[in-house]
């Protein structure tokens, strides 16, 4: 990355990079299992940052997601547009069109994007749309009906980084799109606020009632014991017993905008103490999300 796009903007401040050490799994990692989150950051200012972003990132490019793919024994992987290029999706869309039959993605996009846009999106692999009001560069609720109407032909779902504190008064239009929702991070709360909370209550009714995937990542944005995380424990697991068909896996490398780095391969090892039966774990992994993204059936 040079210069001009690696600087820092107002607020927004140079992150640390992912360990180069990735742990060996602790259980077999089936074939065809996928890691349904991550980003990439070229090593280039033509895909410059939005100011308005929170956080700088160093270049985290395909090649090192690939090899992470590889080390994590991952067969598939899920490209999530990373919020510092706003809705210019470019690089993850060059990066899809590399990899047609390993990768899918989940775009940013306006309100006012046009069809042939969102076919061609289609054609290159994503799948879904993200709304994301906790980093700058996200495109936030406002958008949330209109888009959802505007993918549901192509069959895609809607995706939320979100605080699920929020979610008691946002539950009533979110349970009302015409398309599938996932929210990423376990909603995003903080664990100590207890398996009671409101906002993690809400979440739960949100996929037993209504229908909701949820991604079990991001288990060191909520925790307060790095690096075991096992305070996530409980959470994974209550919701793993909600609804053990629409839980999965992500290991959101590079693991942005924090100040401590996780050991990418540990992040996965977590799986067994969240989910001990092989059978829920090759569901999480493999059987899911290969329906919620449409990779080729696996054997």
């Amino acid at each position: 990355m040079t210069a001009s796009s690696a600087h820092p903007a107002a607020g927004a401040p140079l992150c640390l990079g992912p360990l180069p050490e990735i742990d060996p799994p602790t259980f077999e990692v089936p074939f065809g299992a996928v890691d349904t989150h991550a980003h990439v950051v070229a090593a280039s200012d033509a895909y410059p940052m939005v100011p308005e972003r929170s956080y700088t990132p160093p270049p985290a490019p395909e090649d090192k997601y690939l090899a992470m793919l590889d080390a994590t024994g991952m067969t598939y992987g899920v490209l999530v547009q990373i919020s510092v290029y706003g809705t210019d999706n470019r690089y993850m869309l060059e990066t899809l069109r590399r990899h047609p039959d390993r990768l899918r993605g989940i775009a940013v996009v306006a309100p006012e994007v046009t069809d042939a846009e969102l076919e061609a999106m289609h054609a290159a692999g994503v799948r879904g749309l993200r709304i994301n009001v906790l980093f700058g560069g996200g495109i936030g609720f406002t958008a949330m009906e209109t888009l959802a109407h505007r993918i549901k032909d192509l069959g895609w779902h809607m995706q939320f980084l979100m605080d699920v504190n929020a979610l008691p008064e946002l539950m009533p239009r979110m349970t009302r799109l015409p398309v599938p929702g996932i929210v990423d991070h376990m909603g995003h709360t903080p664990v100590a606020q207890g398996l009671d909370a409101p906002g993690f209550s809400a979440l739960r009714s949100l996929v037993r009632d209504h229908g909701y995937w949820v991604k079990l990542s991001g288990a060191y944005r909520i925790s307060e014991r790095f690096p075991t995380f096992d305070d996530v424990t409980p959470f994974a697991q209550a919701l793993i017993d909600d609804a053990p068909d629409r839980m999965v896996w992500g290991s959101d490398w590079p693991h942005v905008s924090l100040t401590r780095m996780p050991n990418t391969g540990a992040l996965r090892n977590l799986l067994p103490q969240w989910a001990p039966d092989p059978e829920v774990r090759r569901r999480i992994l493999v059987d899911n999300p290969a329906r919620l993204y449409g990779f080729a059936a696996t054997v």
